[in-house]
């Protein structure tokens, strides 16, 4: 399917599909969206004089806030039969559900297993969530990318608006529609991938690791915000709701920076490289020695920093995971694991991530499947008991 489709997409599509979108004269999304989004893009994102992870972290904060105040309230029924004004078409919208259950399953099998655990409303909703993020991501990094400019960006942010207040498209922006509808999700976070991807248009260096880290939220620690209030966090918690989101959060950016260390020679071959400047620099490394792609003590050296730095991240996102609901547990744990896993192959390939491609085994990932289950199985008490023996 083609990226340029997606973005422009005739507006008589629109109309037919409202029908999709149950109506009852409310939506069920949280009265604080359209308040606490503004104020953490204007806060949180326009500010310069703070740092990116200062600045990202008051966008946690706001997102945390809307999942806190369900819990108060316990607002969230899932149970609850949706009131609506009798226009809905039930058998298209599960169609589009059914549809991006089906996009999931061919792109991201493992993670797609992981959700058949989870209750049918919340596997539904990351099934809508989970296509949205890969069609934005496709239109900078798919076969149509050359052709996409800053007002097919545009386009597909006002679309993006336009699902959120019940007006998709087509039906994988249905799913997506409904899903926002039915729990406290935020346009926040979505809108900021968009503006990941604008970069990824104009910008193809990063001077330093904050410059990086704001990048590396924007492309895929958002989907950790995106997510959260759909997993659902288990009742018997004790976490704080922030902590559960920085943990999403970090787990994002702790994927990112090992999709980084892993394409260093594809991203050079397409002129990017998106390690920090500066740390090159004081590893006596230049943008020369990334595009002659030659495997040298130097280059080991500075690569074993910027694994430790992903361990680290990775280290973070553990703390949140069992706070989870039980069900949503499993994909979140298997991703984890097997994603850490990329940085013991680029070790095991002498850091040589230049020409060749550092990736996980069958065999690896049918071991890791089990241990991620067992792992999601233990409640946040048990698992706190597993880490301290």
């Amino acid at each position: 399917m083609s990226a340029i489709l997606w973005v422009v997409c005739p507006k008589e599509n629109a109309q037919s599909l409202l029908s999709l979108i149950p109506r009852n004269g409310r939506r069920r999304r949280c009265k604080f969206n359209s308040r606490l989004s503004l104020s953490a893009y204007s806060n949180a994102i326009v500010n310069p004089s703070r740092s990116s992870e200062e600045r990202v972290y008051e966008v946690v904060l706001k997102q945390a806030a809307l999942v806190r105040e369900l819990r108060k309230e316990s607002a969230l029924d899932l149970g609850k039969p949706i009131e609506t004004d009798g226009t809905t078409d039930w058998n298209l919208l599960n169609e589009a559900y059914e549809r991006c259950g089906e996009v999931c399953a061919e792109y991201a099998k493992t993670f797609y297993l992981g959700t058949l655990l989870m209750t049918p409303e919340r596997r539904r909703a990351i099934w809508a969530i989970y296509v949205w993020c890969r069609r934005t991501d496709e239109l900078v990094d798919g076969p149509n990318a050359s052709h996409i400019t800053p007002k097919a960006m545009e386009r597909w942010e006002k679309r993006l608006t336009d699902l959120f207040e019940g007006r998709p498209y087509d039906m994988y922006d249905a799913a997506l529609s409904d899903t926002v509808s039915k729990f406290p999700v935020d346009v926040q976070p979505f809108k900021d991938m968009i503006e990941g991807m604008r970069l990824d248009l104009r910008k193809s260096r990063y001077d330093n690791f904050d410059e990086l880290y704001l990048y590396c939220y924007y492309v895929a620690g958002t989907v950790g915000l995106m997510s959260v209030p759909v997993m659902g966090i288990a009742p018997e918690s004790k976490a704080s709701t922030e902590s559960i989101y920085n943990a999403a959060l970090a787990l994002g950016i702790a994927n990112q920076l090992t999709n980084i260390l892993r394409d260093v020679g594809e991203d050079a071959r397409r002129g990017r490289i998106y390690l920090p400047q500066d740390e090159l620099a004081r590893s006596g490394l230049s943008d020369e020695d990334i595009f002659r792609g030659k495997v040298t003590d130097k280059w080991r050296s500075f690569m074993k920093g910027q694994i430790k730095r992903a361990r680290m991240f990775f280290d973070e996102a553990e703390k949140g995971v069992a706070e989870l609901s039980s069900a949503s547990r499993w994909p979140v744990w298997a991703s984890l694991l097997l994603y850490r896993q990329i940085l013991d192959a680029i070790e095991a390939n002498d850091y040589n991530n230049f020409t060749k491609r550092a990736y996980v085994g069958k065999a690896k990932k049918l071991v890791s499947l089990p241990a991620a289950y067992g792992r999601a199985l233990l409640g946040p008490s048990k698992l706190a008991e597993l880490v301290k023996r």
